[in-house]
């Protein structure tokens, strides 16, 4: 059974991706395409819709994100728990930033109150200088075998009752949890580098991917299912894009070069000088692909844009058409081996929404048809 996903903006939303609303700082997130004062902030209300249009329009899960530009994922989780009653919650968590004893308490709480409805998503990276700012000073192959560690403990604590732990990281003692998740809940995780790719392969259990092209996923997954079945496991995939939709493909083409029409010349300058000093290989791919796209206005596929890459360091790769197109690329992937396919927008309330109503039952049914759900 394939499942969609969708994220929350806690970072804010808006229709315009790069818009600056504050003239004197013209300081944009790369990782949001947003800046401090959106046309839509992450309030309660907000965020509250969000979930519950995700929960009405078939999504089984929501990613709320971490980062310093967004609200804290386990405070919008643990008050999101009223206002849903399917709806799961996918946190992001970054091991420099809070023990694993501590989150999987946190964790493992908003789990019991919920019924069983909390998930793990591991982020090792991100901006250099973000992480910084936040205290992270490790270099890249530190963080991915502290994160290795990391998800090492959450899995003990999830589901022994006492246990040691002495890594190069973390040392615990006589260390146990209460209460445990209803039960063991999956650890969701990415990473392209290659350290990255074998932290994946020996301990997560859903591998996440943004969307890049169809011929490079194929790639990738495949890379993937080799390194999992070296070492006798057997990974879930998930892989993430925007979705611009219009009543016609080229009405969908438009919305989406409106999407950028308020992003002045300065905001990409700067979110090209940010990816050089950027250590995500990820965001690099995606950085590639957005420039093998200039002289073709950024489309690198069928249905396939990069012009928000322009903008935004992560998941920034978009399906652009009709619903009907968006939903034929979207089974094009499964078919590759995704059973998890994560949705996001601007405005993302009325994407979703659009998404639930016209694309997910036609990726249904015409996986119906293909023997695929």
């Amino acid at each position: 059974m394939v499942e969609f996903i969708t994220m929350a903006p806690t970072a804010g939303d808006g229709e315009f991706v790069g818009a600056v609303h504050n003239s004197t700082t013209k300081k944009v997130n790369s990782w949001t395409g947003t800046d401090e004062n959106s046309d839509r902030p992450p309030t309660h209300e907000y965020i509250k819709a969000v979930a519950q249009a995700a929960e009405k329009g078939g999504f089984s899960t929501i990613l709320l994100p971490t980062g310093a530009g967004c609200l804290d994922s386990l405070a919008v989780a643990a008050n999101l728990i009223a206002y849903t009653s399917k709806l799961k919650f996918l946190f992001a968590v970054r091991p420099g930033f809070i023990a694993p004893t501590t989150f999987a308490k946190q964790f493992a709480t908003v789990d019991y109150w919920s019924g069983g409805r909390a998930l793990v998503n591991i982020v090792t990276g991100g901006s250099p200088i973000e992480l910084a700012g936040e205290g992270d000073f490790l270099e890249h192959d530190a963080r991915y075998r502290r994160t290795r560690e990391y998800i090492q403990i959450l899995k003990k604590l999830f589901t022994e009752d006492r246990f040691d732990y002495q890594g190069e990281f973390f040392n615990l003692k006589e260390a146990s949890l209460f209460p445990k998740p209803l039960k063991t809940p999956q650890i969701y995780f990415g990473g392209a580098s290659e350290i990255g790719k074998e932290v994946a392969a020996e301990e997560s259990d859903v591998y996440m991917m943004w969307g890049e092209t169809i011929e490079n996923t194929k790639q990738r997954i495949e890379e993937m299912k080799q390194l999992s079945a070296k070492r006798k496991r057997v990974l879930s995939y998930s892989v993430s894009f925007q979705v611009v939709l219009g009543e016609t493909e080229e009405a969908a083409w438009e919305n989406a070069e409106r999407l950028l029409s308020k992003a002045p010349s300065s905001v990409l300058q700067k979110k090209g000088e940010m990816t050089a000093k950027e250590d995500s290989v990820g965001a690099k791919r995606l950085h590639q692909l957005m420039e093998s796209g200039l002289e073709n206005n950024f489309k690198i596929g069928p249905n396939l844009w990069a012009g928000l890459t322009q903008v935004i360091s992560g998941n920034s790769i978009a399906l652009v058409g009709t619903s009907d197109q968006v939903a034929e690329r979207i089974v094009e992937y499964v078919k590759l081996g995704f059973d998890k396919i994560l949705l996001r927008g601007f405005p993302h309330l009325e994407i979703i929404e659009q998404v639930g109503q016209t694309v997910i039952p036609k990726v249904r049914e015409k996986l119906a048809q293909s023997q695929l759900v």
